[in-house]
């Protein structure tokens, strides 16, 4: 079994991470970190009265004492890499924290936003742009570190999306331009969250940040890696309108796409969609979706609340696809922002690293 350390283990981020990896067949948890105010007591005391899983805290980490996440030197002697799910809004103090417990060895895999757009870092969306990871060996070349490094997951918001574009694209169909409509859950603004009395009967037109994110990452994930730097894509416009609405999980989104030259069919689309497959799928890594993309017939789907959950919450439901009047066509995308959106697609990149000989 692998070592794992989590750090920022308290927030609820670091709790879904608990919680997906309890059994898990290559990782075990040997530590946990946090800021200094939860640490040293044990885990379960440290989340008593905000452990917001509805399932039980794993026995054997309940009683890992709470290390201080500013404790390198101990994080390191405890695990073999860790999982970063730190929230602060100070960025440059988390770029400084991951930075750290990477020059100590650990492989980061973080599922904040510091590093999206550090030039060295990839931002890894594993079905799209597994190669992307040889950037590490520029990224440990530049830095001087020997073990470590650092890599990142892009915006639960765009994980409803990209796959279905790119499963288009890798099938002979450019996608040039794309209007985004998303519906993001209130679970994606962490705890506690949105005031209660702003979602309730109620939808948040501007999420901060979001619109930005969801324009501008999935360049740098379809970018190319040309003399150790990412060239980002361009032949790619997308338009995005983040909504909050009061769902607890599953992140919406409603897209009309472009095609530059040639146009797939209505049944085309769908059977490249229902025949995708890419790295995840042919490792059988554990945590990835058997099927990648499900694509659901009824008039009236994909819905957070019945589709959020399939393939474990790993997997992107499609449907509603038809013709556009502006663009070519639509469709309606969904995942889950914290199992597919975070932990989950967190945990993913570390099985795709350890099967490509990162992590050891």
């Amino acid at each position: 079994m692998i070592r794992v350390g989590i750090v920022g283990a308290t927030g609820m981020v670091g709790q879904r991470y608990i919680t997906l990896l309890e059994g898990h067949p290559w990782f075990t948890v040997t530590c946990v970190a946090a800021s200094a105010q939860s640490a040293g007591v044990s885990y379960a005391e440290s989340v008593k009265g905000r452990w917001h899983m509805s399932e039980p805290i794993p026995k054997n980490v309940g009683k890992l004492k709470v290390v201080d996440a500013m404790n390198i030197d101990e994080i390191a002697r405890s695990c073999d890499f860790v999982f970063s799910a730190v929230e602060m809004p100070d960025k440059e103090k988390v770029k400084q924290l991951e930075e750290s417990l990477a020059a100590a060895g650990l492989p980061v895999i973080s599922s904040g936003s510091a590093h999206r757009w550090t030039e060295d870092v990839p931002m890894l969306l594993p079905e799209i742009n597994s190669d992307h990871t040889k950037m590490i060996d520029a990224q440990r070349k530049k830095r001087g570190w020997k073990k470590g490094f650092i890599v990142v997951k892009p915006n639960c918001s765009i994980q409803s999306f990209l796959t279905p574009i790119y499963a288009l694209q890798q099938a002979g169909y450019e996608v040039d331009r794309l209007s985004v409509v998303t519906m993001q859950a209130i679970s994606g603004a962490g705890y506690p969250g949105v005031p209660s009395l702003d979602m309730v009967d109620n939808i948040v037109p501007f999420i901060g940040g979001e619109e930005e994110k969801t324009e501008t990452e999935p360049l740098k994930i379809l970018s190319e890696i040309k003399k150790e730097k990412f060239v980002l894509t361009n032949n790619l416009t997308i338009t995005a309108a983040c909504n909050r609405v009061p769902v607890s999980d599953g992140h919406t989104a409603c897209v009309s796409i472009s095609f530059k030259k040639k146009k797939p069919t209505k049944e085309q689309i769908i059977s490249i969609w229902k025949s995708f497959s890419s790295v995840p799928q042919k490792l059988k890594l554990p945590m990835a979706p058997k099927q990648a993309i499900i694509y659901l017939e009824e008039d009236n789907r994909p819905q957070p609340k019945k589709d959020r959950g399939s393939e474990h919450g790993m997997a992107i439901s499609v449907g509603r696809l038809r013709e556009c009047n502006l663009l070519d066509f639509k469709f309606v995308g969904l995942s889950h922002n914290t199992i597919r959106g975070a932990a989950g697609g967190g945990i993913l990149n570390a099985e795709l690293l350890v099967k490509q000989g990162y992590i050891k």
